[in-house]
């Protein structure tokens, strides 16, 4: 698709965990406690979030992301044998107001400035979004906040995609949607985005349904990408 097409949207949508801030950052902050299996940890501990929201959105057993996300790392702690309740507890403190990718900052406000709306559509509570956006002062440059608490299903369901829609009163086919995730930002370009996925770890393409608009290395490709 060229960079033409996607110079058109009115606005961009973001994914926020693994997008926009950095899921790792809290092992990372903590690596000098947890040791020598902070990647795995950080590995494990992401994986099971994800997996966790999945198998509740098939079940229809709701709870909300940062239940998940302790529930995700507890079992993750105990399959590495790391029993340290002080350790957990400052885990999850970091993951509340998780760092923003050095590629991140900077990128909403250029946005804004140039016209685009923005906008971030999550996994993630309220409360969650609102302790990390703050935290990273991306309040100011955002049109608007998005969880799946308002529909009570995790991504990739269709109806989580159709927030945006809703909040900024706009087709999908006239929106940019930006994800880190290779499944996310499929499905949200089967919704009908015009998807760019951020490809920062050079992995392969994915055989899943959606066709992408775009694949970039870093969020700093995207304002070119935009026409800006």
């Amino acid at each position: 698709m060229s960079n033409a097409v996607l110079a058109a949207v009115s606005a961009c949508v973001f994914d926020a965990y693994g997008t926009l801030f950095d899921v790792n950052a809290a092992a990372d902050k903590l690596r000098h406690r947890i040791g020598p299996q902070a990647d795995r940890l950080a590995e494990q501990w992401r994986t099971r979030q994800l997996q966790y929201s999945w198998l509740r959105s098939i079940s229809g057993k709701h709870a909300d992301f940062w239940q998940l996300t302790g529930d995700a790392l507890d079992v993750s702690l105990a399959t590495l044998g790391i029993k340290d309740a002080a350790l957990r507890a400052d885990l999850m403190d970091l993951y509340y107001k998780l760092s923003p990718y050095a590629d991140a900052q900077g990128l909403l406000a250029r946005l804004r400035q140039a016209g685009k709306r923005t906008a971030i559509l999550s996994n993630g509570s309220k409360a969650m979004l609102k302790a990390a956006v703050d935290a990273s002062g991306f309040a100011q440059e955002l049109d608007a906040v998005l969880s799946i608490d308002d529909v009570g299903v995790f991504k990739p369901h269709g109806s989580v995609y159709r927030l945006a829609e809703t909040a900024l009163g706009l087709p999908a086919k006239e929106m940019c949607f930006v994800s880190s995730n290779a499944w996310d930002a499929h499905a949200s370009a089967d919704f009908g985005f015009r998807s760019v996925w951020v490809n920062r770890a050079r992995a392969p393409r994915e055989k899943l349904p959606g066709e992408l608009a775009a694949e970039i290395r870093s969020l700093g490709e995207l304002p070119a990408l935009l026409g800006l």
